[in-house]
């Protein structure tokens, strides 16, 4: 016979696993959110040149990226679940109207490899996160670190054009975010055992989406680090 606290841990266990059931479904429709636009943008040619041809409109729409994801990260958890999701859904669209130009610049076998390769060590990492029991969480700092680093390489680089320093970041870019996806994932769990079985609907769905863009966030970047390594160009 079931006690109290048999009920309560099973309880607990059962949003946990929703919790991080919902995380990767909204993970997943905002990678689709992001394939679609992308391959829709790619398709059309007039978009495309002016993308292309016009860098402060791309530049303008990079800027509107960053400046979104940066305001979900510091607001999500008090917006609305209608505006979280309007936001994370915003964010998967601009997303894919700049990555609409690896289409152009990679061929399609060599994209649908890397992403193949991004989402089968994805798994990997996320399964393990879940499974081991090791504290990944007190990774945070380096890898934060790691993270400021890269960008700052990569800014420096744009104007040193240096193939070994671009090689370099790609490398360290691919394993950055391999152990940010096993971070983020303990994370998420983190959250699910703190709720436990009284979270409300609100807080559900905000929790969900702000762990659906940690994780997107991670597997974007593992895969276009990847793509740099894999990718053939057109």
């Amino acid at each position: 016979m079931a006690t109290r606290n048999d009920a309560a841990v099973v309880g607990t266990f059962a949003v946990q696993r929703s919790i991080l059931k919902n995380v990767y479904l909204w993970m997943t429709a905002g990678l689709a959110i992001t394939g679609v636009v992308a391959f829709y943008i790619a398709s059309n040619t007039q978009i495309v040149q002016a993308l292309a041809t016009q860098p402060f409109l791309f530049f303008a729409l990079v800027i509107a990226e960053f400046g979104l994801v940066f305001f979900l990260t510091a607001r999500l958890h008090t917006m609305s679940p209608g505006a979280a999701t309007l936001g994370f859904a915003a964010y998967a669209v601009l997303n894919g109207v700049t990555l609409s130009l690896i289409f152009v610049a990679y061929t399609g076998a060599s994209i649908a490899r890397a992403f193949f390769v991004a989402a089968a060590t994805f798994g990997v990492m996320s399964v393990w996160a879940m499974t081991t029991k090791k504290d990944l969480t007190r990774m945070g700092n380096y890898l934060f670190m790691g993270l400021v680093g890269i960008i700052i390489a990569s800014l420096v680089n744009m104007f040193l054009r240096s193939s070994g320093l671009d090689w370099l970041i790609s490398f360290v870019g691919v394993f950055l975010f391999l152990g940010l996806t096993a971070y983020d994932t303990q994370i998420i769990q983190r959250w699910s055992r703190e709720l436990g079985d009284s979270v409300g609907e609100a807080d559900y769905m905000r929790v969900s989406i702000m762990g659906a863009l940690k994780l997107y966030l991670d597997f974007i970047n593992l895969f276009l680090f990847l793509l740099r390594f894999l990718g053939r160009r057109n």
